[in-house]
C-alpha cells in the first residue's frame, strides 16, 4: 500500500511537471533597437513598415528591446485595443512623416493583438505615431530641438521606451 501511493505521487509530479515544461515560452530581453531607417538592421525583414524594428534573437516567442528614447509625434485614445483593419493613422500619414526625419525612424501603433509591436512608456490602449530619438537621453534632447523648430507637432516630449512583441 505504501508503495502505492509513493508510486502514485511520483506520478502526479512527473504529470505536472510536464505541463509547467509544456508552458515555458522563449522570451528574449534588451535587444538593440533600429532606429536610423537607413542603416543594416538584423531582422529588419520580419517587422512591418510601421513597426521599430529591433533584434529579437532566434526562436523567440515573446521579445522586447532595449530602452530608447522617443517623441510620440501625435496620439489618440481609443477605447478598446484598435482595429488593424481600420487604423487610426493611415501608413500614408506615417510615411509623410518619415520624409521629415532621414535618420530617425518613424513607428505607429494603431491596434495590438498578437504578432504586433506595443510600446512602453505610452497608455495603454492608444494609438500613435512616434519617432525613435536616439539611445541617450542627451542624444533625444537635442532631437527634440530639430523637432520643435519644425513647428508642426505641438505639445511633444521626449518619452523611454521599450518596443515589444508578443507572438503568443
Amino acid at each position: 500500500m505504501k508503495l502505492k501511493i509513493i508510486f502514485i505521487c511520483a506520478l502526479v509530479c512527473v504529470m505536472c511537471g510536464q505541463g509547467v515544461f509544456a508552458q515555458h515560452r522563449p522570451v528574449r530581453h534588451g535587444g538593440a533597437v533600429c532606429g536610423d531607417p537607413t542603416a543594416p538592421c538584423k531582422g529588419k525583414e520580419n517587422f512591418q513598415a510601421w513597426d521599430l524594428p529591433f533584434n529579437t534573437g532566434k526562436n523567440f516567442i515573446i521579445a522586447d528591446s532595449a530602452y530608447f528614447y522617443g517623441i510620440v509625434l501625435k496620439s489618440v485614445k481609443l477605447k478598446d485595443w484598435g482595429d488593424c483593419e481600420h487604423p487610426t493613422f493611415a501608413e500614408s500619414e506615417r510615411t509623410e512623416i518619415q520624409a521629415l526625419f532621414d535618420h530617425n525612424k518613424v513607428f505607429a501603433q494603431n491596434c495590438v493583438e498578437s504578432g504586433t509591436n506595443y510600446y512602453t512608456g505610452v497608455p495603454e490602449q492608444t494609438a500613435l505615431i512616434g519617432v525613435y530619438a536616439g539611445r541617450t537621453l542627451t542624444e533625444a534632447a537635442k532631437f527634440l530641438k530639430s523637432v520643435k523648430a519644425l513647428n508642426k507637432f505641438p505639445g511633444i516630449r521626449i518619452r523611454r521606451m521599450k518596443v515589444g512583441i508578443n507572438g503568443t
